[in-house]
């Protein structure tokens, strides 16, 4: 798509790599700019999953400090990437099909937002996990403050923040950040299955679950009723109807594999 992003789609699968692994692949305005139009072409109807890839030895290592500090106003600079990455961010969380992270080296910054944007992450074991921004005198931006508290909770959260630990993949897999672990060699090829493996599923019900449970400003009161709603719509589905006749037909009786093992 650019040189700063690439965006290609085979089989169902789109794969959005950040490409400027010389600079570990940290995000400046351009980029930004070019990651965006990537999520916008993985939104189209011919693409039922997504994998996000970094070039090189590392993921993501947040905002681009070097061009921050390269402009005569840094402050509306840093303003400006904020707000365009926290609104492609945005936008990759709220796509309607399921969103695979691989993710090696060193995750930073808004490189966490990103990934966190994601729905599955697969980690090389080799992978570290920091906030970064006390670091350069900054605080969190593209959503951060928002998605780290949900995914590992809040007190670990104020301890990445404040004390500037870094994770391993091991503990960062224990708390809940990311899905799984694999050799650095295969993240990116399990990264793919998993993609594939969900473009292969059953598209609307993938999306709307992703959905559903991305739906945190709803009341347990409101999510009950949009449960209600989405799975009645499911229902009247060529998917669900496929799904449903072959489930009964092989015996099983209630929702999921466990009730027909």
């Amino acid at each position: 798509m650019t040189d700063l992003v690439h965006c290609a789609c085979e089989g169902g699968v789109a794969r959005i790599v950040l490409a400027r692994p010389t600079r570990a692949n940290a995000i400046d305005l351009p980029t930004a700019h070019a990651l965006g139009a990537a999520v916008d072409r993985a939104n189209a109807s011919d693409v039922r999953a997504v994998v996000m890839l970094g070039e090189g030895r590392r993921f993501c290592a947040g905002g681009d400090v070097a061009a921050m500090a390269s402009v005569p106003d840094r402050a509306a600079y840093v303003h400006e990437l904020a707000t365009t990455l926290d609104d492609v961010f945005q936008r990759l969380a709220g796509l309607s099909k399921p969103v695979v992270a691989a993710v090696r080296g060193a995750v930073a910054g808004a490189g966490l937002a990103l990934m966190l944007s994601c729905d599955v992450v697969v980690s090389a074991r080799s992978t570290r996990f920091l906030m970064a921004y006390a670091d350069v005198g900054l605080t969190p931006d593209c959503g951060v403050s928002y998605l780290l508290p949900r995914a590992i909770g809040q007190q670990r959260a104020l301890e990445l923040a404040l004390t500037g630990r870094v994770l391993s993949a091991a503990e960062a897999r224990e708390w809940g950040l990311i899905t799984e672990t694999a050799d650095e060699a295969m993240v990116d090829a399990r990264a793919v299955q998993l993609a594939e493996r969900f473009a292969a599923g059953p598209a609307h019900a993938l999306g709307q679950t992703k959905r559903l449970l991305r739906s945190w400003q709803l009341t347990r009161e409101q999510t009950g009723r949009e449960e209600a709603r989405v799975i009645a719509e499911a229902m009247r589905g060529a998917e669900a109807e496929v799904h449903v006749r072959s489930f009964v037909s092989r015996g099983g009786t209630g929702e999921g594999k466990a009730a027909s093992v």
